[in-house]
Formats: C-alpha cells, structure tokens, sequence
C-alpha cells in the first residue's frame, strides 16, 4: 500500500513522543507536520534525544501548519484544542485521531460539564466513533473522526465489556480503584508531580468525581445497551512513570463459575491481538504491559463477588498505542502492525 503521510498537533508533550517513538518504525507511515508552541523552530530530535539519527523535523507553530499533504491528523493536545480544528480539517477530507476528550462524550451538557467549557462543534461529537479498538472495530473501519479513549476507561471498560455483555453482573455494584503513574497527568509543573513529592508517596485523588466516570458510564452503556449501568471510580496517583492498574469489584447476579467466566473472556477477545487474558487466579503487574501496547486481564471470584484486575501502559495502550491501532483500522493496515512491542522489563 501507499505510504500514509500523519502529522501531530502538540508533539511535545508525553503522548506527541510516544507517538513519534511508535510511528517513527511504522512501515506504511511518513511524518508530515509536528506541531508545538513552547518548542516552535526547534529540531525534535533536540528536545527529544532518543529520537536522534531517527527524524529531522522541525516543530512549527500550530498557528503556521497547514496539513495539505497529510492523510490523518492525531491531536495529542490539550482538551478543548482539536474541536477548534476539526470541522474545516474533515472537510477537507482528512482523518482525525483525537487523543484528547473532545468527543469522547455525546452528551454535551454532561461534557460541558466535567470540562468546564463551552463545546464549539457538538454535532461532531455525535458523529465521532469512540476508538476502543476492540469493542468498536466495525466502525472504526468506516470513521472518519475517532475519539481515542482515556486510560482508565481503555482498562476499566475492557474489563468489563464481556462480562456487561452476558448480564452475569451487577450493573450498579461496580466499584472501581484503580490507580495510573505520574505521566498520566501529562507533561505538567504541578507541585504534587514533582519527584520529591510524588516519590516514596501514593494518595487517592478526585475522590468527589473524576471526569472519566461519565465517559466509562456512558460508553458501557452504548456497548452494551444496559442503561442502568452504575459505577464508583476513584482513582490513585502511584509514585512510578507508567502504568494503569484498576481493581475492580462486582456481584455476581446469579451463581457462575469459574469456567463459564474464563470462557466469557477467551470467547469474547479471541481475535483481539493486544488483550491478553491470564484467565482465573492470576494477578497481572504493570511491569509486565509496560512500554507495550497490551491489555492483561484476570479475575479472582470470592463468594458472590467477582475481583477483576486490568492493566496497560497509559501512554500505549492507554493512548498512543491505541491511537496507531485505531490508524491500522481505519486505513485498512494490519492491526498489530508497529505496535508489536514486546514489554520492558526490568
């Protein structure tokens, strides 16, 4: 096939690296445009020095880039940027991977809410596919616009989506903790990520509501036409760069064992290259996801109570990873291809 011109608006932040890192070896991709304001005329390969020998590009201005040249366009900027930019790049036939939360929700109200601004393109939102690769695969192919999910909600829902989907739990005893590195607040200066105090630390955070709940809930329900779906999520800032670990818990709505479960999953993610299920009674690390774009899951069943486990690398799987799986997609480009990355450990 011919070769797909990108190019990423914000590239200097966590996830506009990770993007450049994994696109950089993709086979079927050239880079195009590289956006950034605060490192505007640099060389990226100066700001970023793993990438050195790798790429010569320049950042521009994203006041001063046109994308005339480019197939797909990822915003890996800050919510409330890639809606301003949308509508005239669509209609110019380009393609959208938004790495943000612009349209990852369709109740705008709900949206506006959470985000505390106004929305400027809400019909988009309604057209936009939420790029959970594994659940919306068949439109993705056909999209045009796609809304790359959160971290948590990327570990959290693929927990759960099989299990939703075969009604074997309670929809409104769900209970999430789930806990994310450093990174996953993105390339900030706030006291609280500093080294000396994230170090040797670990606290809960939004414990009064966290802005990825309303997208778990709304898009659990879409998937799977439960409307009375119900959950409690608290997330945790853990002292290590990488990772998404959700715990979650949930009552059984009738009596079901072990195999029926561990065949729900296997049956349920059999053709899904990147999630890898460990089945009942193992307990997966973020050592063992990290740097790669894989999902583990296993669970633990105690009495009447499923414990599920999840994890991924939030700036893979948990974003860029799954930016690039959603670009295969819809291109028509193997799924797995530049992303088969075995994890890094130690």
């Amino acid at each position: 096939m011919k070769m797909l011109k990108v190019s990423i608006m914000g590239g200097s932040g966590y996830t506009g690296s990770e993007l450049l890192r994994l696109l950089i070896n993709h086979p079927h991709i050239s880079i195009d445009q590289i956006t950034s304001r605060q490192d505007e005329g640099k060389c990226v390969a100066d700001v970023f020095p793993f990438l050195e020998g790798k790429i010569d590009q320049i950042f521009t201005h994203p006041e001063k880039v046109t994308f005339d040249h480019s197939d797909l366009v990822f915003f890996a900027t800050p919510n409330g940027v890639a809606m301003r930019y949308a509508k005239n790049l669509l209609d110019q036939g380009k393609k959208i991977i938004d790495l943000a939360a612009d349209f990852r929700i369709k109740d705008i109200s709900l949206w506006e809410h959470w985000y505390q601004m106004k929305h400027e393109c809400p019909e988009l939102a309604q057209k936009a596919v939420y790029g959970l690769t594994e659940i919306n695969r068949d439109q993705i192919k056909e999209a045009q616009l796609i809304a790359n999910p959160g971290c948590y909600p990327t570990a959290i829902q693929l927990a759960l989506v099989p299990l939703l989907k075969k009604d074997v739990i309670n929809e409104s005893s769900i209970i999430i903790d789930a806990k994310s590195g450093i990174s996953g607040a993105g390339k900030r200066q706030d006291t609280n990520l500093l080294m000396s105090e994230a170090y040797d630390n670990f606290n809960a955070y939004s414990v009064g509501g966290h802005r990825h709940e309303p997208e778990i809930e709304e898009n659990l329900k879409l998937t799977t036409g439960n409307n009375k779906i119900d959950t409690v999520f608290v997330p945790h800032l853990l002292p290590m760069v990488r990772g998404i670990y959700a715990t979650i818990y949930a009552d059984l709505k009738m009596d079901t064992n072990v195999e029926l479960i561990n065949k729900m999953y296997t049956d349920f993610y059999q053709s899904s290259y990147f999630v890898n299920f460990l089945g009942h009674d193992q307990v997966p690390q973020t050592k063992s996801v990290r740097g790669s774009n894989q999902c583990k899951i296993s669970f633990f069943k105690r009495k009447n109570r499923l414990i599920i486990l999840s994890t991924i690398d939030n700036l893979v799987k948990g974003a860029a990873g799954q930016a690039i799986q959603n670009m295969n997609v819809m291109f028509g480009i193997e799924e797995n291809i530049g992303l088969d990355i075995i994890p890094v450990s130690p």
